[in-house]
């Protein structure tokens, strides 16, 4: 099966007009890009992650643990707008009574951390604004932020991660291919242990 199609291909898919994809694509949504003719080419993977987020949020909510005297609280730090909607999604899904707040930069995302306080921060090692790397380093270290779990989501190869070791040590990660069979399980493992205590970075 090729791995592009039309916009036409991903509405009848979708069941929706072909206006509505292609809005979605430019909110996003979906990955595509334009042929020099100015016709829309989007990647079957994104059209596959995007119904199996939607697919899956009808599906029963797992079990979370609540912090006493406020809603279990999570922080997105990713400049995608297509894996925020697709992490949000997810999240939605899984934890349904938690409260998500996004931030596009790192320099925004430190400054939500510090305001929020989040039982659980997911965040994308290259980030514009800011090093990923440098912040993850650093919220693992602060006493403000020691009983916060950690989740890093990144589109890097193993390889490509080797410069970032020292950051990633011991951090849950996620690959941004995996998101929708693999963020639940660390979501459900991470919720688990917010009221655990905290082990040195």
């Amino acid at each position: 099966m090729p791995e592009i199609c039309s916009t036409t291909e991903a509405a009848e898919r979708l069941g929706m007009a072909v206006r509505s994809v292609q809005l979605m694509v430019d909110r996003g949504e979906l990955q595509a890009w334009k042929t020099p003719g100015g016709h829309r080419r989007i990647l079957r993977s994104s059209l596959d992650a995007w119904l199996a987020a939607k697919a899956g949020a009808a599906a029963p909510p797992a079990p979370q643990t609540q912090t006493p005297g406020r809603p279990l609280t999570l922080l997105l730090i990713e400049d995608s707008v297509h894996f925020q909607n697709l992490i949000s999604l997810i999240v939605k899904r899984e934890l349904p009574d938690a409260q998500l707040h996004v931030a596009s930069d790192g320099i925004a995302g430190l400054a939500m951390a510090g305001r929020l306080e989040p039982d659980l921060l997911l965040i994308d090692i290259l980030l514009p604004g800011i090093d990923g790397a440098a912040l993850i380093t650093s919220l693992r270290s602060h006493p403000q932020f020691a009983r916060s779990r950690l989740i890093v989501v990144t589109a890097l190869d193993e390889a490509q991660r080797a410069p970032y070791a020292f950051a990633l040590e011991g951090v849950p990660l996620v690959h941004k291919t995996a998101l929708v069979t693999e963020l639940p399980r660390l979501l459900a493992q991470a919720t688990a242990d917010v009221d655990a205590p905290a082990q040195p970075a």
